[in-house]
């Protein structure tokens, strides 16, 4: 059928407010902070084949995850038991289907139209516990999958519009926050329902070869505009290495290989030579892989544009099997997301002299989460504080890094409120400001890196966490001066400290205090071509101090 182009953009647009509905339904009706207030999660649509219509994203990592836990899902449930109308797919397999670490649960729901599938609704989220050894399913020091909390190999939590109760019975005898947990279920479940009733009523009013065509043109728009601005990346060859600095056993560092071939057709990715998959879990699996492949490509051909299935047509990807990028079971992977950020970190610095005018340079480059448990001093219940922590963006071709940002990894992300954490949690925050540790300096300077300190009230608590970037500083580029470090600091009752990197279950004690660093990312540019009023202001803010601005910006000792 012929279909004129202001209805075709209607359909599309139509799709992409589809997804900002489901998006803002989680965010309305879940019950943990780490999703309803750090947004860590996100949702999409697709075709009735599993080709991404439209994605609302919190977290960059779960980029190519909408479409990949579908297509997981076509293969999974073929004839003999097929997907049927009313099902919903429960997923969190780590090493298929876009999978992640177990604590990151997909939802799929197919959508029907006059009984055929047309597409589906999906959503992924950052569940704070998942059950296994640690609080938060979380631990630095897991040898194998089966430690790091519940695994659901794509089954249906709904059959034909029936909840599975007896799945969820057994959910919720595993976890330790039952309540929330089973919140955070159930407003998936209807972020999904949401996004398929208001599908059904797009092709009740346009029809529905107008909405197929019109997916089609989506997806053929998305494949177009990449290639189009692949082409303007000059061709070549181009390799570097990035590093693991730890597997959580106090090993390493560990190599990460990558070369990446550009051509007027394609951008090819190839992380061979790089380190086998880890005794701990700092691993990363294949698809997991794929999300970081993805979102650099995004970033230098379409960054602004709706992500679609066309959108990476031309981006390929070629990593062995079983190395710390494509970890397969029973491979420990709760901590995959310093690797995420670790792939990411290294792609965008081996393309950031090739494309000098659209990325920056290396940012503070960890998802620098803790995870602190204990029982509440006023409720008396057990909670799990889980938050990832913003830092400090590299300087780019026209600005100043940006401070206090999320990293590489949480696109849309944003910070839980002290009330909220104060409420919530045993703890009170007692400082949350931009440090000045040093480095980032360049014609623009890099962002600065945070503190977040707060005071446990708890009579004892636990902390686990992993800060990669602890040994490695944040890169500069064009002459930019490396930027600093992330790690944490416990400051016990008399006074004594201890520093951390990678960590499982440090003790806590009522009064002691938990120091978080971020930091600062590299500078951009010769520092001797920062302007004077610049560095001046610098100073004025707080930024850098008067004796760094002496050491590192020539004209301020001139002037």
């Amino acid at each position: 059928m012929s279909l004129n182009k202001f209805t075709s953009d209607i359909i599309q647009d139509s799709l992409i407010s589809i997804g900002e509905a489901m998006f803002e339904t989680i965010q309305r009706t879940s019950m943990s902070p780490i999703i309803y207030e750090a947004l860590d999660y996100a949702v999409g649509i697709t075709d009735g084949e599993g080709r991404l219509l439209a994605q609302g994203n919190g977290v960059i990592t779960f980029l190519a995850a909408m479409s990949l836990v579908v297509e997981e899902t076509l293969e999974r449930f073929d004839n003999e038991d097929p997907i049927k109308e009313g099902d919903v797919i429960i997923a969190n397999t780590p090493y298929a289907g876009g999978g992640t670490h177990l604590s990151d649960i997909a939802l799929i729901t197919p959508v029907f139209y006059k009984g055929e599938r047309v597409a589906f609704t999906v959503n992924k989220a950052h569940w704070t516990d998942i059950g296994g050894t640690n609080p938060g399913s979380v631990s630095t020091v897991s040898t194998e999958i089966y430690q790091e909390g519940l695994h659901f190999p794509f089954v249906k939590i709904k059959e034909e519009g029936k909840l599975n109760s007896a799945l969820i019975k057994m959910l919720e005898a595993n976890v330790r926050l039952p309540k929330s947990t089973l919140g955070d279920l159930f407003s998936g479940i209807a972020a999904n329902d949401v996004g398929a009733e208001r599908i059904v009523k797009l092709i009740d009013k346009y029809g529905l070869e107008a909405y197929k065509q019109a997916a089609e043109e989506f997806m053929d728009y998305g494949e177009r505009i990449s290639l189009q601005e692949l082409k303007k990346i000059p061709n070549g060859e181009y390799e570097n290495t990035g590093w693991i600095e730890n597997d959580g056993f106090g090993n390493g560092p560990f190599p990460l290989k990558l070369k990446i071939t550009i051509s007027d057709e394609n951008m090819i990715c190839d992380f061979t030579g790089s380190h086998q998959q880890l005794k701990g879990p700092l691993n990363l699996s294949r698809t997991g892989l794929e999300t970081a492949v993805r979102a650099a490509f995004k970033s230098i051909t379409t960054p602004t544009l709706p992500a679609n299935n066309g959108s990476f047509k031309h981006v390929k990807l070629i990593c062995p099997e079983k190395t710390i990028v494509s970890a397969e079971a029973p491979a420990p992977i709760s901590v995959y997301y310093e690797v995420f950020l670790a792939a990411i970190d290294l792609l965008l610095k081996t393309l950031g002299p090739v494309v000098p005018d659209k990325l920056p340079a290396g940012h503070f480059r960890s998802v620098c989460v803790t995870y602190i448990s204990g029982i509440h001093p006023v409720t008396n219940e057990f909670y799990v504080q889980a938050e990832p922590l913003s830092g400090g963006w590299g300087g780019c071709a026209t600005h100043d890094g940006n401070r206090g940002q999320f990293s590489y990894a949480h696109g849309e992300s944003y910070n839980i409120p002290a009330e909220t954490r104060e409420r919530k949690y045993g703890v009170v925050v007692e400082e949350y400001a931009f440090h000045n540790e040093g480095g980032g300096y360049g014609e623009f300077q890099g962002g600065n890196g945070q503190y977040l300190t707060f005071k446990i009230l708890s009579d004892e608590a636990y902390l686990t966490g992993a800060f990669l970037g602890y040994s490695i500083p944040t890169w500069g580029l064009f002459d930019g001066k490396e930027g600093s470090y992330n790690y944490f600091t416990v400051i016990r009752t008399d006074g004594t400290e201890e520093t951390y990197n990678v960590v499982t279950n440090v003790k806590l004690n009522k009064g002691d205090r938990v120091k978080l660093v971020t930091a600062t990312g590299g500078g951009y540019g010769d520092p001797k071509n920062r302007p004077i009023e610049k560095i001046e202001k610098d100073i004025k803010n707080g930024f850098i101090t008067t004796a760094q601005a002496l050491e590192h910006y020539p004209k301020i000792g001139k002037a």
